[in-house]
């Protein structure tokens, strides 16, 4: 039984890495246009200077969500390029690396 949930959790971590992989592409040039132009965010190597600092932000994956389907500020929706997949990994990656994942 205790094999069974470690290969379970090995799934589950291996799932997560694959999602947050994703994210990553889509942050650095998958999404249009990029997010990495606009924010700062060490992970991915960006200083964008228009939008927040994600770092210091640390947004959960529910805000990053609202904020893509939705537009805020001078971010634009990205619910015409994006589908809801690739915004959850997105919102996943951002929150996980910059230190707003729970």
């Amino acid at each position: 039984m205790l094999a069974a949930f470690a290969a379970s959790a090995a799934l589950a971590a291996d799932a997560d890495s694959e999602l947050l992989a994703q994210g990553r592409a889509l942050f650095l040039q998958g999404a249009v246009p990029p997010c990495a132009v606009c924010h700062t965010l060490k992970d991915a190597g960006s200083s964008g200077a228009i939008g927040p600092l994600l770092d210091e932000l640390q947004p959960d994956a529910d805000r990053v969500v609202s904020a893509m389907k939705n537009g805020i500020g001078l971010m634009p929706s990205f619910r015409t390029t994006l589908d809801d997949a690739q915004m959850r990994a997105l919102a996943r990656y951002v929150s996980k690396a910059s230190g707003g994942a729970k």
